[in-house]
């Protein structure tokens, strides 16, 4: 019997998975802090929410740069720059008591530095390491973006309600170094052996999708004017903007309706947790049918479940209405990078994921402010929910004219 040697590219996903989880469940699960950071600072919903807002915008900033230096100068250092600043920031936010210095350390500093630690800066070691199984890969890193709601949405809520906001933002930023700083230090590794994941006997089958293979030499400023690339950026503005306003104006929304903070939290984690056991399976599926396909399923179910948390009015609807979201609520990021990856080859998916996932944060930025300025202006959560739907459900459509599977698109 033939035993396979275990391929370390599964490593280094693992451990950006669990980065991942880390990363977006502060950097999304901001829910839990809204209203004690309100009640504490004394600010406005809107206030904080304008900060939380330009917090994502800076996020989104930081992802080209993060890009581009791991380009430069490699994976590990980008990491460890981030959780450096990631730790500062932080000591910083917790002592600060005016909206200018939280502002700039919570909102602008905390955000830069978890741009440097988010996906983005880990995709493009991944999709060196795997080329058979990328979108399955990619799908994997996905779940810790699903698992950041699920796990640290409660995590986060608890910690506060036990002590307050500031002492749990101090323990993530312990736990954060202590994790981040070993696995950039002994886990990532830059180089992929030659042939990453295709099978190495001639008398297997060939990758599942070959375009994965061929190294795009389209130059990135003709990249950026092609029509997938803008494609992908509708669809991840749509993302970003539902993501967020989940994440943010979540909690506080069903608060609003009636439930209690544990019910809420629950709800929004049940999200994130259903999500993780559906990324596995939509991860088997990514490298078998044609991604835009995937993609633009997840995006229209995604914006009929927005719709639904609207209407939900007993805990059993509020439940079911999580279960259902979640089962799609994963993969479009990992979707959209894949896919790029897929026409535009592994040379230039680092820094065109990082300029497309701009415009996720520039939702986020837009829902951050509009769900606190929407419910204190109309009192009513419909405005900023509503416009998710709506958009998820365009998005839906744009991403279905992408190119199909086995497409590359190469300069004329």
């Amino acid at each position: 019997m033939i035993v396979k040697k275990w391929y370390y590219g599964w490593n280094i996903v693992a451990a950006a998975t669990f980065l991942t989880l880390l990363t977006v469940g502060m950097r999304m699960g901001i829910g839990p802090f809204f209203i004690p950071m309100t009640e504490d600072l004394g600010f406005s919903r809107s206030l904080l929410a304008g900060i939380v807002a330009i917090g994502m915008l800076f996020y989104g900033l930081g992802m080209p740069l993060a890009g581009y230096l791991v380009g430069r100068y490699g994976t590990r250092f980008v990491l460890i720059t981030g959780v450096t600043v990631v730790v500062l920031s932080i000591i910083w936010s917790v002592q600060a008591r005016t909206p200018w210095s939280f502002l700039f350390s919570y909102g602008v500093l905390l955000s830069l530095g978890l741009a440097f630690t988010s996906p983005v800066a880990l995709t493009p070691v991944i999709a060196r390491w795997f080329t058979r199984q990328r979108g399955m890969a990619l799908f994997f890193l996905a779940t810790g973006s699903m698992a950041g709601i699920a796990i640290m949405t409660p995590v986060f809520t608890f910690a506060i309600e036990a002590t307050n906001w500031q002492t749990t933002l101090i323990g993530f930023a312990v736990a954060f170094a202590l994790l981040t700083v070993p696995v950039a230090i002994w886990v990532i590794r830059e180089n992929a052996p030659e042939g990453t994941d295709t099978p190495s006997d001639p008398n297997q089958t060939k990758s599942a999708n070959p375009v994965s293979q061929t190294l795009g030499t389209m130059p990135f400023t003709e990249a950026l004017k092609t029509r997938p690339f803008w494609q992908i950026c509708l669809g991840l503005f749509a993302c970003g903007f539902s993501m967020n306003l989940l994440g943010t104006h979540g909690m506080p929304m069903l608060m609003d309706h009636g439930y209690d903070s544990a019910t809420s939290a629950f709800g929004i984690g049940l999200i994130g947790l259903v999500a993780i056991f559906s990324t596995i399976v939509l991860g088997r599926i990514s490298d078998l049918l044609p991604k835009r396909n995937i993609l633009s399923v997840i995006y229209l179910a995604r914006g009929l479940g927005f719709f639904a948390l609207l209407l939900v009015g007993t805990h059993w609807e509020l439940y079911i209405a999580a279960s259902i979201g979640g089962i799609v609520w994963a993969g479009s990021i990992a979707m959209s990078s894949a896919i790029l990856a897929d026409v535009y080859g592994i040379r230039l998916v680092g820094i065109l994921y990082g300029w497309a996932y701009l415009g996720h944060q520039l939702g986020a930025t837009l829902s951050s402010w509009l769900g606190g300025w929407g419910y204190e202006t109309f009192g009513t959560h419909w405005i900023a929910f509503g416009m998710s739907g709506v958009l998820l459900i365009l998005a839906a459509a744009v991403s279905y004219r992408l190119p199909k599977k086995g497409f590359t698109l190469v300069p004329a």
